[in-house]
């Protein structure tokens, strides 16, 4: 059947069809070929050219291929609705519950890949780019050259490197969250005005040394020092001075009274 210009005007040809539907002409042409789409015009030069009622079928065609259905089935599922006026809203709703069903099965595959994805993630050592997303700007490049060049000869040094090279970024969170945790000790035994040599402010310094622990081993003598230097490094004290004023004082304090503690009950260093 051949059609006037008109009546080309509002058809559309195996190229554009390809273009509307994300298929390919190859594929078009397959269909035409078993009678699952057929073009139900020609123009004057014997093209084919796709109604709008082939646009329809083929809509349903396109989404039960993605839904995985064989063509054979598609075929039996539009022929049977063929004579049925309500078999555009049939196939709509099969559709609808075939989509339903392959997002519940999806979301299943989600959870799963991510499972397998945090626990690959929690076994393997933490990148700087996870560092530097966990810490923010206490995560520097700098500060750890700074870091080795002063103290990269110690033990002290060798023991840290060693312990956080297997570090995941469950471990480093940990280590924020204990951080975190001495802080406000020491934050908490300062608001409730007890003086560094309370029980309070004793036991947030021995939870700050321990803490340490989990890179090098913190004799109370060494914990000392490190006193002194939030004291005598500005970027340290300011730390402390940002959670309370005066705190860097209280915590070096604290600290020398839990060392004093420490070692007259006998304790290394």
């Amino acid at each position: 059947m051949t059609t006037t210009m008109t009546d080309i005007d509002t058809l559309l040809t195996v190229g554009q069809v390809a273009d509307l539907f994300g298929v390919t002409v190859r594929t078009l042409h397959h269909y035409d070929e078993i009678g699952l789409v057929v073009p139900s015009e020609r123009s004057r030069a014997g093209y084919r050219l796709y109604t709008a009622a082939d646009l329809v079928r083929l809509q349903h065609v396109v989404v039960y291929r993605r839904l995985e259905f064989p063509l054979e089935q598609i075929a039996t599922l539009l022929e049977q609705g063929a004579t049925d006026p309500r078999a555009s809203a049939e196939h709509l709703r099969r559709q609808r519950a075939a989509v339903l069903h392959r997002l519940d099965e999806l979301r299943e595959l989600v959870t799963a890949i991510d499972t397998a994805l945090e626990a690959t993630m929690n076994d393997r050592p933490a990148t700087r780019e996870e560092m530097r997303e966990l810490f923010g700007d206490g995560f520097s490049d700098d500060y750890e050259a700074e870091a080795q060049q002063r103290w990269g000869e110690t033990d002290a040094w060798r023991q840290s490197r060693e312990r956080t090279a297997r570090y995941t970024v469950a471990d480093w969170a940990q280590v924020k969250e204990e951080m975190q945790a001495v802080g406000e000790g020491f934050a908490a035994a300062m608001d409730a005005g007890m003086p560094p040599t309370s029980q309070a402010a004793l036991e947030a310094a021995e939870a700050h040394r321990r803490s340490i622990e989990r890179f090098y081993d913190c004799s109370y003598a060494m914990h000392r020092g490190l006193a002194d230097l939030y004291l005598a490094d500005p970027r340290f004290t300011k730390t402390y001075e940002d959670i309370r004023v005066g705190m860097a004082q209280y915590v070096h304090d604290a600290i020398h009274a839990n060392a004093d503690q420490g070692q007259g009950q006998g304790a290394p260093g």
